[in-house]
């Protein structure tokens, strides 16, 4: 039996496409980790092993388009029948999370074959005199990052990665400084302040670029430039591995049109060498 013919491929593939909530990836972990023996479990039984309730299980079904556990129990022994639990060769689930990344990467590898939307997206932002960055909840690491490192190459970054009644202040406070265009980073599950947040952003006058999971993500209708980088379901919690790479390139593409980008950091660099701020 091949890697891909084997159960717990199989069951990988069904779970594939399906926006399951944390509890639901615990669920589909379990199966996966026991994927011989799961077509013949009962819900309660199958809910005692991923640690959740029965009722848990029956809306995972109903989630992965089935009417409920037994409908789904009928397909699973009709396309991962019984199999040794450990099958040489075969991928577990964590070495299946990381090809799963593997492939995000790919495909954005082939997204960017087309460079222009990021080097208009870097323009735009290099443009912004200040810079805000916006990015909550899941997304919120991603917007930080991207901020700690544009602030050494750009003259005024504000990172927005907490969320509240504030937040449309800051907006506004960035747009009185100057800002013409908002980075935001926005990763599922999408929080409804986000999207409302970037419809203030538009209105305010500035130009949201926005680094998403994907084209058809809530916040595309509000967004003027979107850059899709797919995000990792095959864990408990998503793998951002994609879009953290985008924003990277993402600077890359702002510092292009920083011309004295490289002057900032060759002064950082003396600066923090001359502090001892970092071990060699």
């Amino acid at each position: 039996m091949s890697v891909t013919d084997s159960p717990a491929a199989r069951l990988q593939a069904l779970f594939e496409g399906h926006r399951l909530t944390p509890t639901q990836r615990r669920i589909a972990h379990s199966m996966v980790r026991r994927a011989a023996d799961v077509p013949f479990l009962s819900s309660v039984e199958l809910a005692e092993l991923a640690g959740v309730s029965q009722p848990s299980v029956t809306r995972f079904a109903v989630a992965l388009g089935f009417d409920g556990y037994p409908a789904l129990r009928r397909h699973l022994r009709e396309v991962a029948p019984a199999a040794p639990a450990a099958e040489a060769g075969a991928p577990n689930e964590y070495q299946q999370a990381v090809e799963a990344e593997m492939e995000n990467l790919r495909q954005l590898a082939q997204v960017l074959a087309d460079p222009r939307p990021v080097r208009e997206a870097g323009r735009v932002l290099a443009a912004s005199r200040p810079l805000p960055v916006l990015g909550l909840r899941a997304a919120a690491s991603q917007a930080y990052g991207f901020a700690y490192f544009a602030a050494k190459v750009h003259p005024d970054v504000r990172p927005l990665h907490e969320g509240g009644t504030m937040l449309q202040d800051r907006i506004d406070g960035a747009v009185r400084a100057g800002a013409t265009a908002l980075l935001c980073f926005a990763l599922p599950r999408h929080p409804r302040e986000v999207v409302d947040t970037l419809a203030y952003a538009k209105e305010a006058g500035l130009t949201v670029v926005t680094v998403a999971d994907s084209a058809f993500a809530p916040v595309a209708k509000v967004s003027d430039l979107l850059l899709p980088a797919a995000v990792g379901t095959g864990l408990v919690f998503d793998t951002a591995c994609a879009p953290m790479l985008l924003g990277r390139v993402l600077l890359e593409a702002m510092c292009d049109d920083l011309p004295d980008a490289q002057a900032r950091l060759e002064e950082f660099d003396a600066k923090a060498a001359a502090r001892g701020l970092f071990v060699e």
